[in-house]
């Protein structure tokens, strides 16, 4: 089996490439990714002299770089992760969201298409859906209506309804993801948690938005791969499924405060800044869908999640150290420092 991972140099693209790497003998994997300032080739630094493995430098938004791929490497299955994906850079740039997530996706689409792939998996987010009120026991289902609220999940809903439309219109095999919040390993430091660990490893203050009272649903990244192949092996063409974790949604002070606990510091190192505009107040999923129809369940708890990431992010500074400076300090002291 041929698999074509996107964005196989990010964090949830180089974690599938690993989990498909220890769990199947009989495959081989292409690698595309542009690099971009989240695309880290340390991500996969440890599989780049597998023999069961390839990489691609490039832009999934150049058609004729897309069709060089489809026709050298022959995908069975595309698993399409690449995407920007941080909403606070879509705010200020939204261009290459519409470029990547868009863009990107129709001429993957369209090259899935002309080379009869048997497979092309969306991974999408629970943001296309909006958000939830506070006091609210509301759960998203896979029939919940659209209701993108920033640029990033704007372009990811339109990234969405294409991959659809391709089913409808062309019958192209696809499936399409919407996942709860990943944490784990070789998550890029400006998103929340990673960022959080990171700060208190060089004893600095941890950025919480104000109030800290939004909620969200953490899932450990293994058990987003885990689901991911379950899907590509046994889901329904045409069907979305969506991804979460089994505890509850936290607000990010209570998971803030939880890393906090772990890692033996108190609430004083907490510095909370001011709010990014139209920030969504909740997200929460029903996956039952995926466990009734693909005995699907996710594995690991909150607790056990953080626990794991905080230990990888303490033995590899190595891999986070470098990223924390240049380009990244720079944009860290605009979002955080210059309010």
């Amino acid at each position: 089996m041929n698999y074509l991972i996107t964005g196989g140099c990010g964090f949830i693209g180089s974690n599938m490439i690993h989990f498909l790497l220890k769990n199947y003998t009989d495959l081989s994997i292409c690698n595309i990714d542009k690099l971009t300032y989240a695309g880290n080739p340390a991500n996969v630094a440890d599989v780049a002299n597998d023999p069961r493995y390839s990489f691609v430098k490039g832009d999934i938004a150049d058609p004729v770089l897309v069709d060089k791929v489809f026709v050298e490497f022959k995908p069975d299955v595309v698993i399409h992760f690449a995407a920007e994906t941080h909403v606070d850079r879509s705010i200020t740039d939204p261009d290459i969201f519409i470029r990547t997530n868009t863009i990107g996706t129709h001429e993957l689409l369209k090259a899935s298409r002309a080379y009869n792939v048997k497979r092309f998996h969306h991974v999408s987010t629970d943001e296309v859906y909006g958000h939830i009120a506070l006091d609210s026991d509301e759960l998203w289902t896979e029939e919940s209506p659209y209701l993108p609220r920033s640029p990033y999940s704007a372009s990811k809903a339109a990234s969405d309804h294409f991959v659809r439309a391709y089913y409808h219109t062309y019958h192209l095999p696809v499936t399409i993801s919407n996942c709860a919040n990943n944490i784990g390993p070789y998550m890029y430091p400006e998103k929340l948690l990673p960022l959080a660990i990171t700060n208190i490893l060089e004893g600095k203050k941890v950025p919480v938005y104000t109030p800290g009272n939004q909620v969200r649903e953490w899932l450990y990244v293994e058990d987003h791969c885990s689901a991911i192949d379950a899907i590509v092996s046994k889901g329904i063409p045409g069907e979305t499924y969506f991804v979460g974790p089994d505890n509850p949604p936290f607000t990010n002070l209570e998971v803030i405060k939880k890393l906090l606990a772990i890692m033996g510091k108190g609430d004083e190192i907490i510095e909370f800044v001011k709010d990014r505009p139209g920030h969504d107040l909740k997200y929460a999923v029903d996956h039952s869908k995926i466990t009734a129809q693909l005995d699907w369940q996710p594995r690991y708890q909150l607790d056990d999640a953080l626990e794991k990431m905080v230990a990888w992010y303490t033995e590899n500074e190595v891999w986070w150290k470098p990223i924390k400076s240049g380009e990244f300090a720079e944009y860290y002291k605009k979002q955080y420092l210059s309010q």
